[in-house]
């Protein structure tokens, strides 16, 4: 089983934003967006939360995962 890695934090300090305002903009529980933050290396993720992520820095799913060997 491989391990992803959401490029979150990289993204939000390209738009100045906070991981609480990732949350606001993509509609996903800030404690979600945290604990994919703090993890690192994820082996699970929701993938409708994934979406909305990638959705709201607009970018593809592809931009937003890293998957790490």
């Amino acid at each position: 089983m491989g391990y992803v890695r959401l490029r979150i934090r990289e993204l939000a300090d390209k738009r100045g934003w906070s991981l609480k305002d990732v949350a606001d903009h993509s509609k996903v529980n800030y404690n979600t967006i945290r604990s994919y933050v703090q993890r690192g290396e994820l082996n699970t993720v929701d993938l409708s939360a994934v979406y909305k992520i990638a959705k709201a820095f607009e970018v593809t799913i592809d931009e937003l995962v890293e998957v790490v060997e």
